[in-house]
């Protein structure tokens, strides 16, 4: 935690404190989402007219869900909201801090990682990958991506709904009928990916970048190599470590090496032109860490992500 952060919170406790007495007064449901794919799934629970919640989508500022910190404002924004969803690792260590400065006692957290304990896997660095380090290292530490799990996105649209519905009862038959509705979309397109990967030529993925997508290649088989871990903040890859990229690209003939969103290609690039056919080329999936407009809809980032894999894997 940085001491900005620290200092900021400790002057709002006092500004927090002579502020009225919480949510009780209010009409609206207040709901603050820390990333997009959080956010979509609530606006989806409650549906197209969503006019009894107020709902904040706080990573719009450029930033990643790695390097983010949060304003002022934001932090007065968790300490006033009904439900404060976040993604509940490491990345995001600071709504600790600023979830003690809330003013309403019956404030419910959902923490993706923890709605989905069960399916929730440790930090992996892929074979070949650049070992990432940092002040945490001694601590076990989990991959943040769930998201990107469409199994588990079920799981965790269905717990937004029922803590949703348990704050707002009177409107509960809508949520439920929303909910039920998104989730058959959900797992029509996991359907869709599991059958495109056990139709696919290819089984496997090289990244030449960070690699996020554990969850997602987990659910169907999938084996990936990277460069990066998918917190990794390194953006140099050893000669090692692309040479030994180059020959597993040769050893699976794979057609494509893959980025995530805001590559700029580089080290993909590199990992080419040490292999044996420099014809291949670039794709990119996109992992939803990142600001993404509100509007962004995570079926369709899933969807457009399916149609990459689908050339990927061919």
């Amino acid at each position: 935690m940085k001491r900005s952060l620290l200092t900021m919170v400790a002057a709002l406790s006092l500004v927090l404190s002579g502020c009225g007495t919480g949510n009780a007064s209010k009409n609206k449901l207040h709901i603050v989402a820390t990333i997009m794919p959080e956010y979509d799934w609530v606006m989806n629970v409650l549906g197209e007219n969503p006019g009894n919640a107020e709902v904040t989508l706080l990573l719009e500022s450029g930033a990643d869900l790695h390097s983010y910190q949060p304003s002022a404002a934001d932090i007065m924004k968790i300490a006033d909201c009904d439900v404060f969803i976040c993604v509940g690792g490491e990345s995001d260590k600071w709504t600790e801090d600023a979830l003690k400065e809330s003013r309403n006692p019956e404030l419910a957290v959902i923490r993706l990682l923890e709605t989905d304990g069960a399916g929730v896997k440790e930090e992996e660095t892929p074979e070949g990958a650049e070992e990432h380090h940092d002040e945490h290292e001694h601590e076990e530490e989990y991959d943040e991506h769930i998201w990107l799990s469409l199994r588990s996105a079920q799981v965790l649209v269905q717990k937004i709904s029922d803590v949703i519905a348990e704050k707002d009862p009177d409107h509960a038959d809508i949520y439920s009928a929303n909910t039920a509705a998104y989730l058959e979309q959900l797992a029509a397109l996991d359907q869709e990916y599991q059958e495109t990967v056990s139709n696919a030529q290819f089984q496997s993925l090289l990244f030449g970048d960070r690699y996020p997508f554990r969850y997602m290649a987990d659910d169907y088989g999938l084996t990936c190599y990277a460069a990066f871990s998918g917190c990794s903040a390194e953006t140099e890859a050893s000669f090692e470590t692309v040479l030994f990229l180059a020959g597993k690209l040769d050893e699976l003939g794979l057609n494509h090496v893959m980025t995530i969103e805001g590559s700029d290609g580089r080290i993909a690039k590199t990992i080419i032109e040490n292999s044996k056919d420099k014809n291949r080329d670039i794709l990119t999936l996109n992992s939803m860490q990142g600001s993404m407009d509100k509007n962004t809809s995570y079926l369709d980032v899933m969807k457009d992500n399916l149609n990459v894999l689908k050339e990927a894997l061919n």
